[in-house]
């Protein structure tokens, strides 16, 4: 995969697909800059060197049909504002007078066309779309990691019509050395921590990290599946019977691979979902009846702390309790201190999935781990071992 570093842009129409799919109010403004953020140093690499930026993106699920509030017209201030450069609006892709305005950009402009989901021909990767959208532009930039493992025409179907002239950008450049240097190059002890609510979620990550892990930690919801695999009982906590056996099969799996697994060992227990809940501290994995499991007890942390303090490479995705409860974050937020003093200390960490990220922007620990991956389901699918079709293209290309 060839980075921007190896293109020739000056005097280039390139066109960067990006993924400036974010979060907006009511009032359709944007309430986090983040995704936007991330693609300014390719932006900059290409205007510096002289050529015009023509970026191009998704927004939303406007089901391939024209919808106002689905419109990149709406995020163009915080663009221009988050970019510190003026973007020019160029309306929608197959518009008749769209080259037009392309060919009166000057070298070092920055332009925005209209969502690409507008037509439906974009989530099928359907070659005459991107052929079309390909004749606007002299190169072809991928900066949208957070899009890579979907074969829609933006993303993988028009890097096929540049051979040769199609790059990675900065962010998805580095989105994949991360992962690369974590599932490929990793020092040992590695472990991983996998959270969040469902096992039926994480499966087949937690079946390919088998292959390449020391330590598998799992917490939050998920652990009382496995819990009750390993005959505890969960109380009112949440649980998925379908998922016991697969939940057995990797406790088996972890024993014959020589995998260390770690569970929690004792619990923070509310008797509701709510941040007024009573609370009981168990002294074991049980949850007594009447009660859900809502966090990692004190017991754990020092567990989970040792483990990760005692590692050189560290995944972390999914929080291990209902941190968004100020009451029952404690468990989540030894986690991301843990990690962070590993990270100090030399160990290089990887952290992905949108509620580990809230989670260490909540605790302030957001600088002190080595990487922060804008991936989401992308992330997930390259840890399943999925090709990515962005990235395969890439590759061939």
């Amino acid at each position: 995969m060839k980075s921007i570093d190896q293109a020739l842009l000056a005097g280039k129409k390139v066109l960067v697909r990006v993924d400036y799919n974010v979060p907006q109010n009511e009032q359709l403004q944007v309430t986090s800059v983040t995704r936007i953020k991330r693609t300014a140093d390719t932006v900059n690499k290409i205007t510096k060197d002289g050529g015009i930026a023509i970026l191009m993106s998704h927004l939303g699920r406007p089901k391939g049909e024209v919808n106002d509030t689905f419109s990149l017209k709406h995020i163009i201030s915080a663009v221009c504002e988050t970019l510190g450069k003026p973007v020019t609006f160029l309306g929608d892709v197959l518009d008749a007078k769209v080259e037009e305005k392309i060919n009166q950009l000057k070298p070092g402009d920055v332009a925005l066309l209209e969502n690409l989901r507008f037509h439906k021909e974009e989530e099928k990767g359907d070659f005459e779309f991107a052929k079309a959208i390909a004749k606007l532009g002299d190169l072809y930039v991928n900066d949208a990691f957070g899009t890579a493992h979907r074969e829609h025409a933006s993303t993988a179907t028009i890097a096929r019509l540049f051979p040769g002239k199609a790059y990675a950008g900065y962010l998805l450049y580095s989105e994949v050395k991360s992962l690369k240097k974590v599932l490929e190059e990793k020092k040992s002890p590695f472990t991983a921590i996998i959270g969040g609510a469902k096992v039926s979620t994480k499966i087949n990550i937690l079946k390919n990290l088998m292959e390449k892990v020391d330590n598998l930690i799992v917490g939050g919801g998920m652990s009382y599946t496995f819990a009750a695999a390993l005959g505890f009982s969960y109380g009112d906590s949440l649980f998925e019977e379908e998922m016991v056996p697969v939940a057995k099969e990797i406790i088996e799996q972890a024993k014959i691979k020589g995998i260390n697994l770690y569970l929690p060992i004792d619990r923070i227990c509310g008797d509701k979902f709510a941040e007024d809940a009573n609370v009981i501290v168990t002294e074991d994995p049980n949850v007594p009846d009447g009660w859900m499991g809502m966090d990692a007890g004190f017991k754990t942390r020092e567990l989970f702390k040792k483990i990760i303090l005692d590692s050189k490479t560290i995944l972390w995705n999914g929080p291990v309790g209902v941190f968004e409860m100020d009451k029952f974050s404690g468990g989540t937020k030894a986690v991301a201190e843990a990690v962070a003093e590993s990270t100090k200390n030399g160990a290089y960490s990887l952290i992905g999935g949108g509620d580990s990220i809230a989670a260490l922007g909540k605790f302030g620990l957001s600088k002190e781990v080595s990487y922060i991956s804008t991936g989401g389901g992308a992330m997930l699918e390259y840890l399943e071992g999925i090709e990515l079709p962005g990235i395969k293209a890439l590759e061939e290309n």
